[in-house]
């Protein structure tokens, strides 16, 4: 069992930068590879950014490509998010996940309980 809080979220101008952070309990988290989705009003729960058990491997949608990059700490139980470069369409609730390496939200288990990020214009 893993449970996920995230923080870091805010209300941002355009052009700038947020970090976000999820804190994970449970003597397993360095099993699982994390994941970061979003989820905007009105709009499906969408894959922004994905890092392996061991830190190796990440991948990140394009949309966010350049701008975004995922890390993880598995001594402190923690995985960030950088987001740079903010633009007013990266506005969502940003939610933080554990699971299986993946880009669908059907690859993760356990699941935070999300963090709004709001870029204004």
């Amino acid at each position: 069992q893993v449970q996920l809080v995230e923080s870091g979220g805010g209300l941002v101008q355009a052009g700038g930068s947020l970090r976000l952070s999820c804190a994970a309990s449970g003597r397993t988290f360095s099993r699982y590879a994390m994941g970061w989705f979003r989820q905007a009003p009105g709009k499906e729960r969408e894959f922004v950014a994905t890092i392996s058990w061991s830190a190796s491997r990440t991948y990140h949608a394009d949309s966010v490509k350049g701008r975004f990059t995922i890390s993880r700490d598995n001594a402190k139980n923690t995985v960030d998010l950088q987001m740079n470069s903010l633009k007013p369409e990266d506005t969502a609730i940003y939610y933080c996940a554990a699971g299986g390496w993946g880009t669908t939200t059907t690859s993760y288990d356990y699941w935070g309980q999300g963090t709004q990020v709001t870029v204004s214009s």
